[in-house]
């Protein structure tokens, strides 16, 4: 499987001659899209299918931000009006209940990824709430809870696998206690090893997983010389053995100001740290160009953990 270790982006509604070339010859091991480049229900299905036949490989992972109501990439085309926090705030009431209508709304926004054929979904958000937390994160928390966090992660892992639609858990190891948007700046949190593992830490123990994010964070009673995603100390000990995840690590966008090196440098030092693949979300067809060429092709451990991946998406 000759793929190279990065999650790329377009700039717009159609491909472009090089991003057409880019496909076709350099390999990217996904692709995700964003608002800019959907435009309606028809033009978006036609630009996946164009995507993954320039790629050779109708699984060809095609990811997306649907979260809900907060962050919807799909917006014009379809109405996903419900918060993480709703069914979170429902769970505290009635868990019954909130776990029927979250199963719901799940099939709804897993069916209607699949009707434009994208397979897989960065959710969920499994960031603990806290007095703090950025506004960044907000609404997007299931809970201040981590036990109601978990469970609804779980959920909503089981579910989206259910129905051919693989999920990206993030932003491991937790982005709620921070008071800074990772995108604007570096977030720095001093809290103790102990106090994260029993709240922020506790969501993203679910074996189910396949995918995780990673949080461009400082945490420096860990290790207060990296931020989280260029951390060796964070990947290996928490994300991988205290946490106990075992699938694929993707990186946060590296275009995110919470990185201060250039784009090849961040990738470089998110892969030497252990993440499995880089994301770019600028779309800079230049910048793609200069990322996939200095990027390796995935390792042996991440082949085989797209090859698990594939047989969901189906």
């Amino acid at each position: 499987m000759k793929k190279k270790a990065i999650i790329i982006s377009i700039k717009g509604i159609k491909l472009s001659k090089k991003e057409k070339l880019l496909l076709s010859k350099e390999k990217p091991w996904g692709l995700i899209l964003f608002k800019r480049n959907i435009k309606s229900f028809y033009q978006v299905k036609n630009l996946v299918s164009d995507i993954k036949k320039l790629s050779k490989n109708q699984k060809f992972p095609i990811l997306i931000d649907e979260e809900g109501l907060s962050v919807s990439r799909l917006r014009n085309i379809f109405n996903h009006k419900f918060d993480a926090s709703y069914f979170g705030n429902l769970y505290k009431i009635d868990q019954k209940v909130a776990q029927v209508l979250y199963k719901k709304y799940l099939l709804s926004l897993c069916k209607n990824l699949k009707k434009i054929g994208i397979n897989i979904n960065t959710i969920p958000v499994l960031d603990v709430l806290r007095k703090n937390t950025n506004k960044i994160i907000g609404k997007r928390s299931f809970s201040n809870n981590e036990k109601i966090v978990k469970k609804l992660g779980e959920i909503t892992i089981r579910q989206c696998h259910s129905y051919n639609v693989v999920t990206v858990m993030k932003h491991i190891p937790g982005h709620g206690c921070s008071s800074i948007d990772s995108h604007r700046g570096m977030p720095i949190v001093n809290l103790s090893e102990n106090i994260l593992n029993q709240k922020d830490f506790y969501p993203f123990k679910l074996s189910s997983a396949k995918l995780a994010m990673t949080a461009h964070i400082l945490y420096t009673k860990i290790d207060r010389k990296n931020v989280s995603t260029f951390s060796n100390i964070i990947i290996k000990k928490i994300i991988r053995k205290k946490i106990g995840f075992k699938g694929i690590l993707m990186s946060d966008d590296i275009s995110m100001k919470a990185l201060s090196y250039d784009l090849v440098t961040n990738a470089k030092k998110s892969l030497a740290a252990g993440c499995n693949l880089i994301l770019y979300c600028a779309g800079n067809i230049k910048d793609n160009f200069k990322l996939i060429k200095s990027v390796p092709y995935i390792d042996k451990f991440t082949e085989k953990k797209t090859s698990e991946i594939y047989k969901i998406i189906r």
